[in-house]
């Protein structure tokens, strides 16, 4: 084998992946058509789960350190509140992607990822055994890489996707929608949000001095996917929108988008998987899509570590698809609700106006970001305590070291069984999984810990922490969720244990 994983594509899904599998100490090869890094702009935020995520990672100051907080978000342009008590990061993050992707690869390079650029993947070849990767080299000329598996993080229109014969199946585009990284010398205005005119919608951000990404949408106008996308036509469509220029001039880099949402019908097929656009493409409202391919990453990752090392079945990596693909369907069906209310007209005026006031509801105003967030995800796991399957609270815990956050006991990728009352029974469990779980005890210094979309919960006596920061079993004091459910949670996202 060249590799234990090819990872195809060097975008935030891809490099994401590519630290998980290192930090579980799977030899990981991505393979990234570009020579070099584009430099553009493309998609502007993070948001709170998936800064929790690389705060769990150890990595997040990095990424605060280049980015802007933003007290406030929007649901297709309406205004949204996000809540303090909900996430140790309740606020997005405006950075850029390309951003993203320098500090993803600078990470990855630590952790000694191997990264193969000028690198497409042109064929694949499945066996009992693993992958044969056919890479075209326009440099270097063709390769082959053989691999366990294979993971295709290429993009909407996925070579992975279409030679492993996974369909694609959604809604066709009903709009237009160009962006571009441009200088207007006339907008007197650092931060457009979405606006709305008679013709369609406009916005512009600033992201360096001079320099803006804009964006416009038209709704009478839907393009070919494969026609050429230029300066002047993101110009003139500009001044159809907004009446004006602004300016516009020197572009770095200028492309289109749209409303056309699919999804892939399986996220694996055999030794092939799929994340982030390859398995997903929608309207990129609110910026969710690179957050959600960064939490399939994260998903994703150390199941797929735990089955090459031989620590878990193959069946674990079925629950992969099971997790996230009804949080992409989630994902397509709220973007398609934000693609009709921010269509012009008086109608859609009228429904914008009654949303709106909707919105100024506790209970709208939550369910809507959630939607954003992603704090409210609860994946399908076994027992009925509140807190399983939901990502766990970042409460603060009194430890030898002194006072820290749940998150910080995630930063190696590994699970972990923190348990907070001392229970010799815990431990015992804990022994048949010595090496691969990291049993920590701890004093919670919180009563109740709060949960997005339930409220304030008791404090657990112990919990299983799956490497994502999924919680895959709890137990309270004298309470449900014994040892008899924390065997069977360990061996169904640990492997069987050692011994016993």
């Amino acid at each position: 084998m060249d590799a234990d994983v090819v990872v195809a594509g060097a975008g935030p899904t891809g490099l994401m992946l590519a630290c998980e599998l290192r930090l579980a100490g799977v030899d990981v090869v991505v393979a990234e058509r570009l020579a070099e890094p584009t430099g553009e702009s493309r998609a502007g935020g993070i948001h709170s789960r998936t800064l929790e995520v690389l705060d769990q990672r150890g990595i997040l100051d990095r990424f605060l350190a280049e980015g802007e907080l933003q007290p406030v978000g929007h649901f297709a342009g309406l205004y949204l509140e996000f809540d303090e008590s909900e996430s140790r990061h309740p606020y997005p993050l405006m950075i850029l992607q390309s951003t993203i992707e320098r500090l993803l690869e600078e990470w990855a390079a630590e952790l000694g990822v191997r990264v193969l650029r000028s690198a497409e993947v042109g064929g694949l070849r499945q066996d009992e055994d693993g992958v044969t990767v056919e890479l075209d080299r326009p440099e270097a000329g063709p390769a082959t890489l053989r691999a366990r598996y294979l993971v295709g993080c290429d993009g909407g229109r996925s070579t992975v996707r279409k030679l492993a014969g996974i369909d694609f199946p959604g809604t066709e585009a009903t709009m237009t929608a160009l962006i571009g990284d441009v200088e207007l010398p006339e907008l007197t205005e650092d931060y457009v949000w979405v606006r709305r005119t008679p013709v369609g919608d406009y916005s512009a951000i600033a992201f360096e001095p001079g320099w803006f990404r804009v964006i416009t949408s038209e709704f009478d106008r839907v393009a070919g996917r494969d026609d050429a996308v230029t300066f002047e036509q993101l110009r003139e469509s500009l001044v159809r929108v907004a009446g004006t220029d602004f300016g516009m001039r020197n572009p770095r880099w200028v492309s289109r988008f749209s409303d056309a949402a699919r999804q892939a019908a399986e996220y694996r097929r055999g030794r092939v998987l799929l994340a982030g656009d390859a398995a997903h493409i929608h309207f990129p409202a609110g910026g969710q899509g690179l957050n959600m391919g960064v939490q399939d990453a994260v998903n994703l990752g150390w199941k797929l570590a735990s089955v090459v090392r031989g620590r878990a079945p193959e069946s674990l990596l079925d629950t992969y698809h099971a997790e996230r693909h009804p949080v992409a369907a989630r994902v397509l069906h709220n973007t398609r609700a934000q693609s009709a209310l921010v269509r012009p007209g008086p109608q859609t005026d009228a429904l914008r106006e009654v949303f709106g006031s909707l919105m100024v509801s506790d209970d709208v105003n939550q369910y809507l970001r959630h939607l954003l967030n992603a704090l409210d995800i609860r994946y399908p796991v076994d027992g009925d305590h509140p807190l399983e399957g939901r990502r766990v609270p970042d409460a603060d815990l009194k430890t030898a070291e002194g006072i820290i956050g749940v998150h910080e006991l995630l930063h190696a990728g590994r699970p972990v069984l923190l348990d907070l009352h001392g229970s010799p029974e815990v431990a015992a469990v804990a022994g048949g999984w010595a090496g691969r779980v990291d049993l920590v005890e701890a004093r919670g210094e919180d009563d109740h810990w709060t949960v997005p979309a339930i409220g304030e919960v008791p404090a657990p006596a112990a919990l299983l922490i799956r490497p994502d920061g999924h919680v895959a079993w709890a137990a309270d004091e004298g309470g449900a969720g014994g040892t008899d459910a924390l065997r069977t949670a360990l061996t169904t996202w640990c492997g069987p244990a050692a011994h016993g």
